[in-house]
């Protein structure tokens, strides 16, 4: 296929959207019957999936480019249990502000009719209701947009076309003092300053965790610098004092996580100003990671920072870096920013800091002795990274199973042969006794790690998607952030529960034991692939156990691989990545873009299994 035909699949009537109901419809059910002459995208999305909050923004610039040709439908397909709550996802739907119908699939009906197999993946349908393209992972917009462009074209033409409003019908707008806080951190007069993420601001309240003494930030999504009413954020998310021995005009550094950026903040007057990102997502293989006329950290995209540490050890702030599963430096007084640690593979990886996975780290605390406890969200597990100098050290997880492995368990690592259990856990904290206390956020619990005796135990319960910790004498600050409020927890004795082990149930695919693998991509509309600084593509094969893939494992260039597989179950984990430009040679500096996916593939091996398996990158 040309660089200038369409991304185009066979046209197949697509299948009705079935699920336990709708959200930002004003209490209406949707049929595709109803969008009958719009173009249509289908978003498979979980709201803990750090793409597919990286998509959701995406799909804003493709709203507001076709709004009246276009509805996207989210379609919401839970990986945890705690996201198949209906109220936790009314909660996800407003903190994110999705400005769309989300249906309610939280028993995959629709994600299995259209045999989805990642978050997020998204499915086009042309105003005469077929199946036209489907696309996983993120970065697609450009391309995306492309197609959109040339359905309505075309459907203009054949009169099958109705421009107008969609269907999408807005909440009643929040009046809390707090909006999703994120995290808080206690200030050097006692006062407590929050990453007030729901409202695009930062939130400094008295003691007593409810006197609102002010706000920086304006309140709007943006990125601006300024003083504290000129400024702007985006839904941030963390935030870290600076320590009093430096001298660097700002005083607390904050994860500004949608905007990609770090921010520094001076308390004495508010003023608000940007340290490093260029504001522009990191691609995992792009060449254009960093813009060489900008010096410093200023240069370099990030991918949504979601929490900072300062870690004496290194003399520098370690950053939670979720977007690529990595671990950055900032390095103020070098002026040096950098990856430390983490291949930008998502999983749950031991061993030397460079080669480890992890799966969107999201806390960070740092222990007396200087080492790093990490809350590692995607894999709900505790892990600590143990620097050894400034640029290499070792990961080890002290709970935690894998991406599909999770719950409500307390017990002993390694002894009872039932291991502890986390749900997607956000925040982390040191307690005075050297203990690790946990922010389990979808468990809606405070968990405490001993790392002695290796015995976890939860001291709170009950709480709503706890997400941040402070540590306040014989009391633990709780961010309640779907509760919208911070809450005190006393450090007493341990609470009973009743919960257990989980996994993600998905449907699972029966493959035989040798399968051939296909990433299908076709670059957009007008563009080719962009092999200037070497292959185009790139393929990334493991699984999970390892023994199950006996042959085929590891990365390669192309985009077809024959894998042969033992008996068993199990989970086939693919990475591609490929890069297109625009094709037209007049243009003296083409723009470029990158799609990546990463999948974990649930098969089990039978004779008399599919031999073949399809992963549509585009196409």
């Amino acid at each position: 296929m040309t660089a200038s035909e369409s991304p185009r699949l066979p046209r197949v009537r697509a299948s009705a959207l079935l699920g336990r109901g709708w959200l930002n419809t004003g209490g209406a059910d949707l049929t595709l019957a109803d969008l009958r002459g719009k173009v249509v995208i289908l978003d498979f999305w979980t709201f803990c999936c750090i793409n597919c909050l990286h998509v959701l923004d995406e799909l804003r610039e493709l709203e507001d480019q076709f709004r009246e040709e276009l509805v996207i439908v989210g379609v919401h397909s839970p990986k945890f249990s705690h996201e198949a709550d209906p109220a936790a996802l009314a909660a996800a739907v407003e903190r994110y502000g999705v400005a769309h119908p989300v249906l309610d699939d939280a028993d995959m009906t629709t994600w299995t009719a259209y045999t989805a197999r990642a978050w997020p993946t998204l499915v086009v349908i042309d105003p005469e209701g077929y199946v036209v393209a489907q696309v996983a992972g993120e970065g697609h917009a450009p391309a995306l947009g492309a197609l959109i462009g040339e359905l309505v074209t075309e459907h203009e033409a054949r009169g099958t076309l109705h421009r107008g409003e969609g269907p999408y019908v807005p909440p009643e707008p929040p009046s809390t003092a707090l909006r999703f806080p994120a995290k808080a951190i206690e200030l050097p007069n006692q006062n407590l300053l929050v990453a007030d993420a729901g409202h695009h601001s930062l939130a400094e309240l008295a003691p007593d965790g409810e006197t609102l003494v002010r706000r920086i930030g304006s309140g709007q999504r943006g990125a601006a610098d300024g003083g504290p009413t000129e400024a702007s954020f985006n839904e941030p998310n963390a935030l870290c004092l600076v320590p009093p021995e430096l001298d660097l005009g700002y005083d607390v550094v904050v994860a500004d996580t949608v905007n990609h950026l770090l921010r520094g903040v001076r308390l004495a007057d508010g003023a608000v100003q940007t340290l490093a990102g260029t504001g522009r997502p990191y691609r995992v293989g792009a060449p254009d990671n960093s813009d060489a006329d900008v010096p410093g950290p200023l240069g370099h995209n990030l991918s949504s920072p979601w929490d900072i540490a300062w870690v004496p050890r290194i003399g520098a702030f370690l950053v939670a870096m979720a977007g690529t599963h990595t671990l950055w430096v900032l390095d103020v007084e070098r002026g040096d920013l950098r990856h430390l640690g983490g291949t930008m593979n998502e999983g749950l990886v031991d061993g030397e800091l460079a080669q480890a996975w992890f799966a969107q780290p999201s806390g960070l605390a740092v222990a007396a002795d200087g080492q790093v406890w990490l809350a590692d969200a995607e894999t709900s597990a505790l892990r600590l990274v143990q620097l050894t100098g400034r640029h290499d050290g070792q990961v080890s997880t002290a709970v935690g199973q894998g991406l599909f492995e999770f719950g409500h368990r307390d017990g002993t690592a390694g002894q009872s042969g039932a291991d502890p259990l986390l749900q997607h856990p956000l925040g982390v904290c040191v307690l005075e006794d050297g203990s690790i206390a946990v922010a389990d956020t979808y468990n809606g619990a405070v968990r405490r790690y001993d790392i002695l005796t290796q015995e976890v135990t939860t001291i709170a319960r009950d709480l709503a998607e706890p997400s941040g910790l402070v540590l306040a004498g014989e009391h633990l600050i709780v961010v309640e952030s779907a509760a919208h409020r911070l809450t005190r927890v006393p450090l007493g004795q341990a609470v009973a529960h009743d919960g257990g082990a989980h996994r993600s149930h998905r449907p699972v695919t029966e493959v035989g034991a040798q399968v051939d693998l296909r990433v299908l991509f076709t670059p957009a509309p007008g563009t080719k692939l962009d092999e200037r600084y070497g292959p185009a593509t790139q393929v990334t094969v493991s699984a999970t156990p390892p023994s199950l893939l006996a042959w085929g494992h590891g990365e390669d260039t192309d985009l077809s691989r024959e894998l042969h597989l033992t008996e068993g179950e199990g989970v086939l984990h693919v990475s591609a990545r490929a890069a297109a430009c625009d094709a037209d040679p007049a243009v003296e500096f083409p723009a470029c873009h990158l799609a990546q996916q990463d999948w974990g593939i649930p098969v089990r091996v039978l004779s008399g299994g599919v031999g073949e398996l399809e992963l549509p990158l585009f196409g």
